[in-house]
């Protein structure tokens, strides 16, 4: 079974002029589209479902706005290369965090997609 939710987020970061990543080395902006998947083996034995689709949207609201309209340069310094896939992971992270503390009757694993465009996304899928 799975559940998904989905929201938006805007950053900023470079690539620290990076040669490998074109012109893209630069800071530049993105906005991504964030697909989360909640998974699990079972439904929940009285509700019926793999987790409450209010409690997951506020989950994953909370989790964007840590990077939400911010430079990913600031929040991560130290020169770390910010990808997409870094941020899937990171992302999917900070859910499994807030999940711990919010939400301890989930069980199962969280899927974290990101668009980086229509053509181009990655994924993280922590078990």
């Amino acid at each position: 079974f799975s559940l998904g939710v989905k929201d938006s987020l805007m950053i900023a970061h470079s690539f620290h002029g990076h040669p490998s990543f074109g012109p893209a080395g630069g800071l530049h902006g993105a906005t991504y589209t964030a697909d989360v998947e909640f998974l699990s083996k079972e439904l929940h034995p009285e509700f019926n479902w793999v987790i409450d689709i209010g409690k997951a949207l506020d989950i994953l609201s909370k989790v964007l706005s840590r990077y939400n309209l911010k430079n990913l340069d600031d929040v991560f310094p130290d020169n770390i290369m910010t990808t997409t896939e870094f941020m899937c992971k990171q992302i999917h992270d900070d859910i499994c965090r807030l999940l711990e503390d919010e939400c301890k009757d989930f069980k199962g694993a969280v899927r974290v997609k990101l668009w980086e465009s229509h053509k181009a996304w990655a994924t993280y899928t922590g078990l």
